[in-house]
């Protein structure tokens, strides 16, 4: 069986571990996998917690558009090693709604692994109450991964101030021909923008709610099938509606 993680491991750095002890061993990990040239989009959602591996493979010149929805009220973690071989593209928005004492996390690794492959990443947390949520992003460049394009941004909007948000993104880069970049913020609701839609006439409430939803919808800009965004889309809407 393999060993329980500590704090040592710097991917379990925030976790719950007394969770985690409860919810171990993990289950296998779901493999994506993308075949040469075919281009594909997945929707994770996950809603009564757990531990969530998935391991993405994307052949040389293979596109994926993958989105995680986490929205539990448990502990959650859901963590993400992708393999991007030559002139592949992956696309990956994450959400995470955390409310109650749910704490939950994304967890990344984007390796890649041969020439003139490219990644997105937008990963979006909304906390809420006394819930925890993380996001740990790391890309790594291989030395022979020349002309490789990443890109990873991350954000939280933090509604109560007893809640917690936790970004931490990081570049490992062994080639010098490469293009990449991240950031990240915390922080609460731009109380300009809020105060322009209550001067037109919407409550506080209402201007939140639009503010919040602006802020989630960034994660699934990669979707390019506008009924699986708006199925999105109007599944956090109504979490948000909730907590207005």
């Amino acid at each position: 069986m393999t060993a329980l993680p500590t704090r040592k491991a710097e991917a379990w750095r925030y976790a719950d571990l007394k969770a985690v002890e409860a919810l171990w061993p993990p289950q296998p990990a779901r493999l994506i996998s993308v075949r040469a040239g075919e281009a594909q989009e997945e929707i994770v959602r996950v809603r009564e917690g757990g531990l969530h591996d998935l391991r993405v493979e994307l052949a040389a010149g293979a596109t994926l558009r993958l989105v995680i929805l986490v929205q539990s009220s448990g502990y959650a973690r859901v963590a993400v090693e992708a393999h991007l071989n030559e002139g592949a593209h992956l696309d990956l928005g994450g959400i995470l709604l955390g409310d109650g004492e749910a704490t939950q996390e994304i967890v990344t690794e984007i390796r890649h692994s041969a020439p003139g492959a490219t990644s997105r990443q937008r990963v979006r947390l909304v906390v809420d109450d006394r819930s925890t949520g993380t996001y740990l992003g790391r890309i790594a460049v291989a030395r022979d991964a020349q002309k490789s394009d990443a890109e990873q941004s991350a954000r939280a909007l933090v509604l109560k101030r007893t809640a917690t948000a936790n970004l931490k993104p990081e570049l490992e880069i062994y080639a010098d021909d490469v293009k990449c970049a991240h950031g990240c913020t915390v922080g609460e609701l731009d109380k300009a923008a809020r105060f322009y839609l209550q001067s037109r006439g919407l409550p506080r409430a209402l201007a939140d709610a639009l503010l919040t939803r602006a802020f989630v919808a960034d994660a699934l800009t990669g979707l390019e099938d506008s009924s699986t965004r708006e199925a999105l889309e109007a599944e956090t809407a109504e979490w948000l509606e909730q907590r207005a």
